[in-house]
């Protein structure tokens, strides 16, 4: 790592009082928070589910549909942030968590959105009874379920693969669990999960007008919000509407990309585990503005380091380097026992949801039609092959040449936003018209659909591992005198591999979601459908046909679940064994 201070919140360089960044800085804070406030007054209102929302579609509303939006996109990814942190960090502490928590994320990566939406929408109108609340808390939900795997995956891969002798040194001096995870553990994994971050809230985007528009039951619900606006332009065949709601996406996407993840990029180069700097490091305005305001430095040393001093107090005094005997009994028999409570009351829940399902599908399903429904999963999970093998061949190259030159990723980095966030329904009116002109078959033209939504976790993922390689060895590939081929073999592929891994494991996870947007396509009047788990989800979800609404999900369940058993825990595993920096 570089030799500046691990510090998560240190800033050099800093006045040493309030000054008018601080002033500006506060004054923003403030307005967020009246704005959250502002916006957040609209989920409190009440609501009978038997009237119907309406969505103005005039464009003077999309400031207040854009920030709607733009909270419940926020909430979902503050969620999506602990759980990932969390969960992946347990998976990578303790086997007995890890042989829990992997398979659990894998299948609930592979419950669609709509699946989501159908059996938690009628729970949170009940939890909140008469408010929108309910309604809106459904829709969060969906938007994290969008966000949260990417992140999950990406955050445990990081955990897994930091270097060894980073780990021993952390040991040797004796690093409380919260030391070393403020920093050791959080720093080294800082690059990654910003990245993942990025392309995960990108996926929130993706989702957006399902979680806003939602037709479950035989109900279409609409939430005030940008989605909406988008989904009721789409059903109308507005184009003047689905222009406007492009440009409010743009704007917000751009001025994310400046105010959030950009400063974030550039905060977090510090982490990178080098010897030597890179001459083009990323930068930011709004980081370096940051870094001339004092508030930060205040907090770190009245608040953040203080509480991290008194978590290393609360170890005794004079505890051995070296727990005792006794000591490990103790803690192993603790955790059996919390293990296996957990599991427990996990499997549980797991049969009890069993008999739920296994009783509303008595009766309402044939072997024939359940077959019928597994083939339509094959024919989806080959559309999902190609994508994962065509994304692969594209966006590996043109993401090491963004993630190599700090220069280009500058500018590429937001138009990589764009794409990852733009939702592939606002597509619909060029591509299918272009399908309906060139006469292409939607089975077919829906490997472009699910590409488009999904391949981008391939390069952001692929970026990252580029911008992760040490400078070093970069210097050391430039004296050898490697060729190009040389160059990918012995370096490039082996740094970026582990990175791949993880993209391509969440892009496959999220085309089988995707499947679900892009094997029905429409626009106004004109609807186009493929052979696929995909439409067939959506048609029965819109009908609320439970007992198919079930074994379509779980179809689609138990294909992600064999993919992600049989090759790509393999590949992580691969990866963690062979392409870690030690």
């Amino acid at each position: 790592m570089k030799t500046t201070s691990p510090q998560l919140t240190a800033y050099e360089e800093v006045k040493p009082g309030f000054g008018w960044i601080d002033a500006l800085v506060l004054a923003v804070l403030f307005g967020l928070l009246w704005s959250a406030l502002h916006f957040g007054k609209g989920m409190l209102v009440h609501f009978d589910p038997s009237d119907q929302l309406e969505v103005d579609s005039s464009p003077a509303m999309i400031p207040y549909y854009a920030g709607r939006t733009l909270l419940r996109m926020w909430i979902a990814f503050a969620f999506s942030l602990f759980f990932a942190i969390g969960t992946g960090y347990l998976a990578a502490k303790s086997r007995r968590a890890r042989a829990l928590i992997l398979p659990a994320l894998d299948i609930l990566q592979s419950v669609p959105v709509l699946g989501f939406l159908s059996a938690t929408v009628t729970g949170f109108m009940a939890l909140f009874p008469g408010s929108l609340m309910g309604v809106e808390c459904a829709a969060i939900f969906a938007i994290f379920t969008g966000q949260v795997w990417n992140m999950a995956f990406g955050f445990y891969h990081s955990m897994v693969t930091i270097p060894t002798d980073m780990q021993e040194a952390a040991t040797t001096y004796r690093l409380t669990a919260w030391q070393r995870f403020r920093t050791v553990e959080l720093p080294a994994s800082a690059h990654s999960l910003i990245w993942n971050s990025m392309m995960s809230f990108g996926g929130g985007w993706f989702f957006v007008a399902q979680s806003e528009a939602i037709s479950v039951m035989n109900k279409d619900l609409k939430l005030p919000g940008l989605g909406s606006y988008m989904a009721q332009a789409i059903d109308q065949g507005d184009h003047t509407a689905a222009l406007w709601a492009v440009i409010a996406m743009l704007a917000l996407i751009l001025v994310s990309d400046q105010l959030v993840w950009r400063p974030l990029l550039a905060w977090a180069d510090k982490f990178k585990i080098e010897l030597t700097e890179s001459t083009s490091p990323p930068t930011s305005w709004v980081y370096d503005l940051l870094r001339g305001s004092y508030v930060f430095t205040w907090l770190d040393e009245k608040v953040w380091l203080p509480l991290g001093d008194w978590l290393a107090r609360r170890r005794p005094a004079g505890t051995p380097a070296a727990p005792t005997p006794a000591r490990i009994t103790r803690e192993r028999w603790t955790r059996r026992l919390l293990t296996g409570a957990l599991c427990a009351l996990l499997i549980f829940e797991a049969l009890r949801g069993l008999v739920a399902a296994i009783d509303a599908l008595h009766g309402a399903m044939s072997w024939s039609l359940f077959g019928h429904i597994v083939w339509l999963g094959f024919l989806t999970l080959l559309r999902v092959l190609a994508m994962t093998v065509v994304a692969t061949l594209i966006w590996t190259p043109v993401g090491v040449w963004i993630g190599s030159k700090p220069h280009i990723a500058r500018f590429a980095q937001p138009l990589a936003q764009i794409g990852a966030s733009f939702p592939v329904n606002m597509t619909f009116p060029l591509v299918v018209g272009w399908f309906v002109a060139a006469n292409v078959s939607m089975n077919w033209g829906s490997i472009l659909l699910i590409a488009m939504g999904t391949q981008w976790y391939i390069l952001f993922n692929v970026i990252a591992g580029a911008m992760a390689i040490p400078n070093d060895l970069k210097e050391a590939a430039r004296m050898y005198g490697l060729s190009r081929w040389n160059l990918w073999k012995t370096l490039i592929l082996p740094a970026i591999f582990p990175f791949w891994v993880t993209g391509a494991c969440t892009a496959a996870g999220g085309a089988w979601n995707a499947s679900i947007v892009a094997e029905l396509a429409s626009w106004g009047d004109v609807s186009l459908k493929a052979d696929g788990l995909g439409a067939y989800i959506s048609a029965v979800t819109k009908s609320g046909d439970t007992p198919l609404i079930i074994a379509s999900i779980g179809v689609m369940s138990m294909f992600v679940v064999l993919m992600n058993k049989f090759v790509w825990r393999r590949l992580y595993a691969f990866a963690e064994r062979r392409f870690r920096l030690d």
